[in-house]
């Protein structure tokens, strides 16, 4: 086989290598050490595609399984029970690295208000939405809120308008025309325009959240540690919520699929993947990760289409371009195509 071929060429070339080696020379040590640095490398480029594509799947499975989930279990619960299972998961990763410690007064109180409106109410407000509306166009719509956070960044002085920004953000509300124009009688619906308008609501927390973060300028050595607090306070209200608004809680209804995906959107959609985008982070610059979010949101639609049967028309499509049109528009960078590293303390 050629295979095998290219295979035993290989080995008998690192025989030779090591024979040189053995008899004369320092540069055949420095051609061992290259070879070496470079296999390193390659494992070091391993792991970072591993931890990409471990983002781009599983967030972009994250509209499809809270679809799944709330198919028999009540939005609040799925949303609840989410936030609480992956505070328990971070828990046992905080005692198992002797970790677990008070943040001090200040810092929880940052904490509390950035699990409020990133978890409680964006992510808790996105899964009621879904009870009513398809993951699909949750997915597509929810990846408007890039442009929300820029608008308001505007407002508070933060960034600054340009051009540029005018021709993105048009494209991306175009973008969002068509998706109406394409279900505009869905909208007499009541529960379907009340889903819209929780999403809508959901976006706007996510985007007061990553203005805030901005805004405090907050950072954290233990970023572990603040997730297990936002976790745990919001895994606690939601739950609390579902209590409260659910009229049937039909536990014995609970499908193994919806709770499947449940447990699937704890330990992945809020543990994993967020370990994975942090390890990226340390490889490649934040801009270069958040292209991501393009990637995210046509593998949800596409799995949408492929797993939940969910119509894709031909103007939903063209909504879907110019919506990843406008935003990358708005975040295009010319250091998203260049080759960095970030360099490890």
């Amino acid at each position: 086989m050629p295979k095998d071929k290219k295979l035993i060429r290989f080995f008998q070339k690192g025989v030779k290598l090591v024979l040189i080696t053995l008899k004369s020379g320092n540069r055949a040590r420095r051609v061992l050490n290259y070879i070496f640095l470079k296999s390193t490398i390659v494992l070091k480029d391993y792991k970072l595609t591993l931890a990409i594509l471990t983002v781009a799947i599983v967030w972009g499975t994250t509209f499809l399984s809270i679809r799944v989930a709330v198919e028999t279990i009540p939005a609040w619960f799925v949303a609840g029970i989410r936030q609480f299972l992956a505070a328990v998961i971070m828990l046992m990763i905080l005692l198992y690295r002797r970790q677990l410690q008070w943040i001090g007064w200040k810092n929880l109180g940052y904490q509390l208000v950035f699990a409020s409106l990133m978890l409680i109410i964006a992510n808790g407000l996105t899964t009621v939405a879904e009870e009513t509306i398809t993951s699909s166009l949750t997915s597509l719509i929810s990846a408007t809120s890039p442009i929300i956070v820029f608008l308001w960044s505007v407002a508070l002085r933060l960034q600054k308008f340009t051009f540029k920004a005018l021709v993105g953000v048009l494209t991306c509300f175009s973008g969002i025309a068509f998706i109406f124009w394409d279900g505009i009688r869905d909208l007499a619906n009541p529960d379907y325009r009340f889903g819209i308008f929780l999403l809508f609501c959901g976006i706007l927390g996510w985007a007061s959240g990553t203005i805030f973060t901005k805004k405090m300028n907050i950072q954290s050595s233990n970023i572990s540690l603040n997730l297990f607090y936002q976790f745990a306070f919001a895994g606690i209200i939601q739950i609390i919520f579902a209590f409260m608004f659910t009229e049937n809680y039909n536990f014995e209804n609970w499908s193994l699929k919806s709770v499947s995906a449940m447990l699937y959107l704890a330990m992945f959609g809020s543990v994993a993947a967020f370990f994975a985008y942090h390890y990226a982070l340390t490889k490649v610059s934040p801009v270069q990760v958040s292209i991501l979010a393009y990637v995210n949101t046509i593998i949800s639609i596409f799995l949408s289409w492929l797993i939940l049967n969910e119509e894709i028309s031909a103007k939903f499509i063209i909504a879907a371009a110019l919506i990843i049109l406008g935003v990358f528009i708005i975040n295009y960078n010319r250091e998203m195509f260049k080759r960095q590293t970030i360099r490890q303390k």
